[in-house]
């Protein structure tokens, strides 16, 4: 544990660095070289300052934040505590910060002055030498100190600044909790802005006596009050924790999801839109989105065939930005292991492929086109499952004139909206499977694809089916009527033993004995260079002829 380390060495291994790396990164080239700075707009007005580490020192950090987050998850057991801080703590959110202010007579939000920049490094240092958990030496201490401050304090940016700031905070969220009892208030702190609340009648009574003692003890621990952004809001009046509305239930304000809405149909008829009067970004609408359905969804399960209004809009855009407005090719394969092989081998044969990959001067790799990667928000919204045929199926009937009320045909709405059609291909891969009439692919094809076009996909290995959407199948083995990816491996790869056991492509299997295809795909990966990867060309050779056969508009009355 974190709490255990002696030395700079130990703190080296422990992060998984090179004792000589941290060393020269400390000394030599000095860590306040590997930060970017830049500013992001508030949400309340005004930019933001955020400083971010690089590759390298961001894969520290979070090193070394998963030993702190591990620590205080042994040391947080005092209940009091846990329920205050509700920001950087597993399973807390600003959700569940607001909804312990619910239904009462008065909110106080208080915000605490430039929060990040008044834990300086001093405080981490000191607190890491003289806390009873931690007590740690003073080279260690400093180490740790020099890795997560930059310009003498905690960066908005790393991210080791959360859980280190709520270490700090403990002592003075103790202090704040004696104070709020006092006053028969409730007290709950997300990173810089506390929040109390009561339902005590009388309590305005006691209001700048209460305000002047808060002040002592916030200054106190070393920070300051913003008392311009000090406010009481009242039951009758719109009552806000952390953005979100508390008088009932958890919600948003109506005037945010209507200007979401119209933002995303702007969008969608343009291809464009604006937020505050500046050009935004389809990360950006979506993490408005998902801000809107997190509160409406707060507290109760989400079920696909009966989502709401607004859950409909966030269904819409989910669809748009991953099936319309994808901005690379979009692969969508039956498996997670699938995705592992075609990377790998697009890494190795990267030279011959630079329509699907490039490589920098760094050797690093950039894949012009992406993957699907399923999720419970595409689970949720749009009933794409992890694996399978129903994946594949259910995204068709977004396209398809099967279409019903819970899969509408958002693919030719748009189309008819922006009169275009979308601009890069979405292909669906199969295993070819086709003479078995229980695999994935011959279930897909069921009541989707004609028997002319089940011949031209087993002989040309793709069709098109709706607009930008195409179906494939992995090419076939000499001799064998049926194949899966795995196939276009030579035997010999198949063949490798891995700690004695055999590989198998089988889901159940006797672990004593074989290996599966999540360790295959991790062997593949770790060693693609020395992999002969000949068997994956004429797969890679018609997602290219697909992409490039797009762009240029093609109609698809023949091939070359």
């Amino acid at each position: 544990m974190i709490n255990k380390v002696k030395s700079r060495n130990e703190l080296a291994d422990l992060l998984g660095i090179s004792r000589k790396r941290l060393t020269y990164l400390l000394y030599i080239k000095h860590l306040e070289n590997m930060y970017t700075s830049f500013e992001i707009p508030k949400k309340s007005g005004g930019q933001r300052l955020i400083n971010a580490p690089n590759k390298e020192l961001k894969l520290i950090q979070r090193r070394l934040a998963n030993e702190l987050y591990e620590y205080h998850t042994r040391l947080n057991k005092d209940k009091q505590i846990n329920g205050v801080s509700q920001a950087f703590e597993k399973g807390k959110s600003i959700f569940t910060n607001a909804k312990i202010h619910r239904k009462k007579r008065f909110i106080i939000n208080v915000d605490l002055e430039n929060f990040f920049d008044n834990i300086h490094f001093g405080r981490v240092r000191g607190y890491l030498i003289k806390n009873k958990d931690f007590q740690l030496s003073e080279e260690v201490a400093t180490v740790i100190a020099q890795l997560t401050c930059f310009k003498g304090s905690l960066p908005q940016g790393a991210p080791t600044s959360p859980i280190i700031s709520n270490y700090i905070c403990n002592i003075f969220d103790l202090r704040i909790i004696k104070l709020a009892k006092k006053y028969k208030l409730n007290y709950t702190r997300y990173a810089d802005d506390l929040t109390f609340s009561t339902n005590e009648k009388y309590f305005m009574e006691n209001w700048e006596d209460f305000m002047e003692n808060l002040k002592k003890e916030v200054e106190r621990a070393g920070f300051h009050l913003n008392e311009k952004k000090t406010r009481i809001s009242y039951e009758d009046s719109r009552q806000e924790v952390t953005g979100v509305i508390v008088n009932k239930k958890i919600s948003i304000k109506r005037e945010y999801y209507k200007n979401t809405r119209a933002m995303a149909n702007n969008l969608y008829k343009t291809g464009e839109f604006y937020i505050n009067g500046e050009k935004g970004s389809l990360n950006q609408l979506e993490g408005r989105f998902t801000f809107i359905n997190q509160a409406e969804c707060f507290g109760k399960k989400i079920i696909f065939q009966q989502l709401n209004g607004r859950e409909k809009e966030y269904q819409k855009f989910l669809f748009f930005k991953y099936f319309y407005a994808n901005e690379k090719p979009l692969i969508v394969t039956e498996g997670k292991t699938d995705v592992i092989y075609l990377k790998a081998a697009l890494k190795k044969m990267y030279r011959d492929y630079p329509e699907l990959v490039t490589r920098d001067d760094k050797g690093g790799f950039h894949y012009n086109l992406s993957f699907l990667k399923k999720s419970m928000r595409l689970k949720n919204y749009l009933n794409i499952q992890s694996d399978g045929a129903d994946t594949m199926k259910n995204i068709y009937l977004y396209y398809s004139k099967q279409s019903n009320k819970n899969y509408p045909q958002y693919i030719k709405e748009f189309e008819n909206i922006r009169g275009s059609r979308p601009q890069n291909v979405v292909i669906m891969l199969f295993d070819n499977e086709l003479k078995e009439k229980d695999r994935p692919i011959s279930k897909f094809c069921k009541g989707t694809v004609k028997d002319e076009q089940k011949v031209e996909l087993q002989d040309k290995l793709h069709i098109s089916l709706e607009t930008n959407l195409f179906l494939m199948v992995t090419p076939l083995k000499e001799g064998k009527e049926i194949s899966d990816i795995e196939d276009l491996f030579p035997d010999e790869v198949l063949n490798i033993e891995i700690d004695g056991k055999k590989f198998t492509k089988n889901d159940k299997y006797d672990t004593k004995e074989n290996y599966g295809k999540d360790r295959f795909a991790k062997y593949v990966m770790k060693n693609y260079g020395k992999i002969n990867f000949d068997g994956f060309r004429p797969l890679l050779d018609k997602i290219k002829f697909i992409i490039m056969q797009y762009k240029e508009g093609d109609k698809w009355e023949k091939e070359d």
